[in-house]
């Protein structure tokens, strides 16, 4: 295919080396607003459109980061819920053991 690019396949990403954007002939006749062509107004257009690209990469990982701290409080939960049922399991072993030497000397 010899085809020059497409608006959704542009032949080079390159602002500069792309075709102005023109106004259709009808457009012309009417068109209130100038056509500016300016190195600031095309800089200012090409730092938008990199911002709005960059717009879902930053949103992915804003959301990355808020689902690791989340990950990592419930696993501090999990151990912090493990540590008590140890702790409870370990004071019932000693009552379990005060009791038995009790009985013991009591004997």
């Amino acid at each position: 295919m010899n085809t020059a690019g497409t608006i959704d396949r542009p032949l080079t990403h390159d602002p500069k080396k792309q075709a102005p954007m023109k106004p259709s002939i009808s457009e012309l006749a009417g068109s209130a607003t100038p056509d500016f062509t300016t190195n600031g107004a095309t800089g200012s257009r090409q730092n938008r459109t990199r911002e709005m690209q960059l717009i879902p990469e930053a949103l992915a990982r804003a959301h990355m980061h808020d689902r690791l701290h989340e990950a990592d409080r419930e696993r501090r939960a999990v151990c912090l819920a493990t540590a008590r049922r140890m702790q409870r399991r370990a004071e019932r072993a000693s009552k379990r053991a005060r009791r038995a030497l009790a009985m013991a000397v009591m004997q």
